[in-house]
């Protein structure tokens, strides 16, 4: 007696606690929402059922799992089930999407009831199906703070599901991954915020319920606490109902008050709520029953998990285990291995008394409504026709973009290093661990500024480790990136080695170092030392879209956002998470950022395309740029017309013209802005060799604005030439030496004093009418002795060090054979009267190479993208990452067209639109008159619109094989891709306004 009295306040509270925790079920269940096939009458379902036959309804609730990556042998043994059992479903695993489409339609086509068809594609069809787009792991959206994106990703996912002729994705994930070690959920959590998985469940869960695709919330009811893999055994979870009542069961909770249509149960034993040895929540009739469906009173469709995981499959045969999933409650049994004994168990179920046919008819008929609100009241076959192109859409590109950018955690940024400042004092390496190969990490931070690569493998020696220690000790910075991870928890440590560890422990210790995990959040806590990194980035996952927007994070083209969803060790803590803004230098993305559509610049692809095959060039790139992001980046064609070489994003264009805005006028700007130049004064004030010459009292605004009456070119090379066509020989030789050591061509070297013949002829040029407009390359021939006069420095270097290293545009370049392999040299044109050599690595202008191959008319070499960085900066009035490079108001002011009352519409230096309107003028009939910009002779355009904040590239070499091919000019390929921009932002804005 004595001992029941002690025990009776025990017993009263356990009693308490229970009625506590079923009141709160039963207050919550009030308020949940009808799952949303129940909303509505279905006389379809009703006319289906009477059709059925026992055996029939039966199989209705049994779904076998499908493969399209299987032989002929596998299909007909599906077909085989469905035309014989009138199985209710299938579950899609590996495979493609056509494959599976036309399975899908076979299949369908010989179902007397439609099939409910399935699949796990919880961050998106990717996880099954090639060929298909890849969204973010869960682990990573439980980063993003703004759950919009995660309920767009969810229709997007369920656009995907529906063009797939797919019923049910078995996602979101909501079990709350509370244990680093768990090697089933881990990174296929939202994390460990019960609040925040709910969050992100719900956003996902009605995204794709919205657009007509059943939810399914697993692993119920909690698979985030376990330590062992229900695909290979049966995880044992030790908590107490008020445990699993306050945490685990909290998403599903809430996903119920949203209408939730389907759930799935988990293989899991789970003592507290049934005690029986060795059976899993799946066969437990205390867990499905009485906890789900009774006292959290949920009536959606109950699926299984896998009836062939080891969680189950090991303590039961096929069809007993099935039996036993229905006999606990389950509406659909996932994974049926045996149909035909499943049904004979059923049936002998039925015959025992474990259950009535009139229960199984009310989950036949959850089923048939559930197939009703899926439309299968109106079964079409899927279309296969552009299957791939709709599945990998620009829109869901974009929102993928989005959604990874939002992730990206950065959780050290000590002394501000992100973004990468000075990039003209830095000297920088990209390090990958992990692969030996150049990763997409690595190219994208080579579209920032020069980086050199480095590799390192997991296994590396300590040899091996001090040698890429000393190579590393001189630069600057050390960008890492970490590949090649495990993304499950297990003994391996997710992959880090020790000598892995010991080298970026070391390497932190040494130098600035900014270190990018691409793998599972936990590996984080392997690492030694790390948190001691002046970067430290979280990116969830090895994705081509994830390395290529942590290379735009580090250089300040987007900003950081993400918030760690779990917590990986005391110096990384759930929700800690740094801010940086973007727009710091240029970022990537799609037109779809601004509103745009993809579609609507495929026009620029048929116009190089019918350049191509016109032959006004071999090839091209083209870029496009709106508010300091690019939305068009393509390369096009081959080199030459040998087809032998593609054209390439990283290859090298000569200029030509270009180099006028892009050197001379780069140079004086910056120096307007020091207060070094002054345009009101005189070519004689800044260059001594005019002094005393009809060129010495030139205006520099005349010069600039092409109205000083210089002559328009003079061929100095055929000065060179005698009669016979052999070179003087005080002109060229085919060999270097002391006296002849500048490169003018392949075997062809000048004489080092003949730059001063050159000068003096121009010296001694008449002037012609001043005021009047003729273009002219004189002056910016002249330009760098005017630069150097100022500044006392070799042009090139001057421009290196001042304008292009600090803005990364470390491509644009003089003579780029001298540092850069030639085959990302495109070549121009065959010169068969001065040089007699197809021209590739060396300047086509006969001017410029006559110097060398440096002027400041012609010479420069350069791709679109490092092109773009300079014309930003021009857009930006000067500054861009961080540093005003020329003073702000001297671009602004420069480009502006100063005669334009007397018909000169140029600017200084640059070049205007001198017929705005007309599809016959220098720029796109809709570039507004404020926008300027130059073109260059090789076939090459660059331009900014202020107005609309676009920087436009065009780079080719329609001078190849011969200049007199005129053909691009013709057909005015470089004005007409640009008006695709407009027409563009035209359609957009016209569709904005039919909303």
């Amino acid at each position: 007696m004595r001992i029941f009295y002690k025990a009776f306040p025990l017993m009263l509270m356990l009693v308490l606690i229970q009625l506590m925790t079923a009141s709160v079920l039963m207050a919550q269940q009030e308020e949940y929402q009808k799952p949303v096939f129940l909303n509505q009458e279905s006389d379809w379902a009703d006319s289906v059922f009477n059709t059925m036959t026992e055996e029939e309804r039966i199989a209705q609730l049994i779904m076998i799992p499908v493969y399209s990556n299987k032989d002929q042998v596998h299909i007909d043994s599906i077909s085989n089930l469905v035309k014989e059992h009138k199985v209710g479903g299938l579950i899609f695993f590996q495979g493609g999407p056509v494959r599976q489409a036309q399975m899908t339609n076979r299949f369908q086509q010989e179902s007397k009831i439609p099939l409910m068809i399935t699949i796990d594609a919880e961050w998106g069809l990717a996880m099954r199906l090639d060929s298909t787009m890849r969204f973010p792991y869960q682990m990573s959206l439980g980063g993003i703070e703004d759950e919009e994106l995660i309920y767009e990703m969810g229709r997007e996912i369920a656009r995907h599901c529906k063009r797939m002729g797919i019923h049910v994705n078995f996602a979101p994930v909501v079990d709350i991954n509370n244990n680093a070690n768990n090697p089933v959920i881990g990174f296929r959590s939202f994390g460990e915020d019960k609040e925040n998985v709910a969050r992100k469940g719900i956003a996902y869960m009605k995204g794709m319920q919205d657009e007509g695709i059943l939810a399914n919330a697993k692993h119920f009811p909690g698979h985030g606490d376990t330590n062992v893999d229900s695909h290979y055994g049966l995880p044992v979870i030790h908590f107490s109902k008020q445990r699993l009542t306050e945490l685990e069961l909290y998403p599903f909770r809430e996903l119920f008050k949203e209408g939730l249509g389907s759930i799935m149960v988990a293989h899991m034993s789970i003592p507290t709520l049934d005690p029986t040895e060795n059976l899993a929540s799946t066969l437990s009739t205390p867990i499905v029953t009485e906890l789900l469906k009774d006292e959290m009173g949920y009536e959606g469709l109950v699926f299984t998990d896998a009836l062939n995981m080891q969680g189950v499959a090991k303590f039961y045969e096929p069809g007993v285990v099935d039996v036993k999933a229905l006999l606990a409650g389950n509406d659909m049994l996932l994974n049926t291995m045996d149909v035909k004994n499943t049904i004979k168990e059923v049936k002998k179920a039925l015959e025992n008394g474990e259950i009535t046919m009139e229960e199984i008819d009310r989950r036949v008929m959850k089923v048939l409504k559930a197939k009703h609100w899926l439309g299968m009241d109106e079964m079409r076959p899927i279309e296969t026709e552009n299957l791939i192109e709709d599945l990998n859409s620009p829109e869901a590109e974009f929102l993928n973009r989005k959604l990874t950018e939002a992730s990206l955690t950065l959780l050290k940024n000590k002394d501000d290093i992100i973004p990468i400042k000075n990039l003209g004092e830095q000297k920088i390496a990209a390090m990958a661990i992990g692969t030996d190969n150049t990763t997409q990490f690595q190219k994208g931070l080579e579209r920032y500024t020069k980086v050199e690569r480095f590799f390192l493998s997991p296994n590396a020696s300590l040899e091996e480790i001090a040698d890429m220690k000393e190579k590393l000790k001189d630069y600057t910075t050390v960008l890492v990136g970490v590949h090649k991870l495990q993304l499950k928890a297990g003994g391996s440590n997710f992959g880090v080695t020790s000598n892995v560890n010991l080298f970026l422990k070391e390497l932190i210790e040494q130098q600035p170092t900014v270190i990018t995990i691409f793998g599972n959040v936990y590996s984080l806590e392997k690492f030694e030392g790390l948190a001691k990194a002046h970067g430290v980035i979280a990116a969830y996952q090895e994705t081509d879209m994830a390395q290529e927007v942590a290379s735009q994070l580090i250089f300040g083209g987007i900003g950081a956002k993400g918030k760690l969803p779990v917590n990986v060790s005391s110096q990384f803590k759930i929700g800690d998470g740094l801010t940086t803004q973007g727009g710091f230098r240029i970022g990537y993305s799609s037109p779809e950022e601004f509103g745009l559509v993809s579609n609507d610049f495929n026009k620029i692809e048929e116009l190089i395309h019918e350049a191509i095959e016109q032959k006004a060039t071999p090839g091209a790139q083209v870029l496009v740029a709106k508010e300091g992001k690019v939305i068009y980046h393509k390369a096009f064609g081959h080199h030459t017309y040998d087809d032998e070489q593609e054209v390439h994003l990283d290859d090298l264009y000569d200029l030509a013209s270009l180099t006028k805005i892009s050197t001379t006028l780069a140079a004086l700007m910056k120096l307007k802005g020091e207060g070094k130049f002054d345009e009101n004064q005189t070519l004689g004030t800044y260059l001594p060799m005019a002094q005393g010459t009809n060129k010495e009292n030139l205006i520099y605004s005349d010069i600039l604005t092409h109205q000083a009456g210089l002559q328009a070119w003079i061929p100095f090379w055929k000065n060179t030439v005698r009669k016979s066509g052999k070179f003087k020989w005080f002109t060229f030789k085919s060999d270097s030496s002391r006296r002849f050591p500048i490169k003018s061509a392949d075997q062809l070297y000048i004489h080092r004093n003949y730059a001063r013949k050159i000068y003096k002829e121009i010296m001694h040029s008449p002037i012609l009418e001043r005021g009047k407009y003729v273009y002219s390359d004189l002056s910016f021939i002249l330009a760098p002795r005017v630069v150097e006069s100022i500044t006392g420095e070799e042009f090139t270097a001057y421009l290196d060090e001042n304008i292009f290293s600090p803005i990364g545009a470390t491509n644009l370049t003089f003579n780029p054979y001298k540092t850069y392999p030639l085959d990302r040299i495109v070549a121009t044109e065959y010169d068969s009267l001065f040089r007699k050599q197809l021209l590739k690595g060396t300047i086509h202008d006969e001017g410029a190479a006559m110097f060398g191959g440096v002027s400041g008319h012609a010479g420069l070499f350069g791709t679109a993208n490092d092109l773009a960085k300079l014309l930003q900066l021009y857009l930006q009035d000067g500054e861009y990452g961080g540093e005003e490079i020329i003073k702000s108001n001297v671009v602004s002011e420069y480009s502006r067209c100063v005669h334009c009352e007397d018909g000169n519409y140029r600017a200084m230096g640059f070049d205007r639109p001198n017929r705005p309107g007309d599809p016959k003028g220098n720029t796109a009939p809709s570039a507004p008159a404020t926008s300027f910009g130059h073109t260059g002779f090789t076939g090459t355009y660059g331009w900014v619109d202020p107005e609309n904040q676009i920087v436009y590239v065009f780079l080719s070499n329609r001078v190849h094989p011969t200049r007199e091919n005129t053909q691009l000019y013709k057909l005015n390929t470089r004005t007409n891709v640009m008006q695709v921009i407009y027409e563009a932002m035209e359609s957009a804005a016209e569709q904005k306004a039919s909303f």
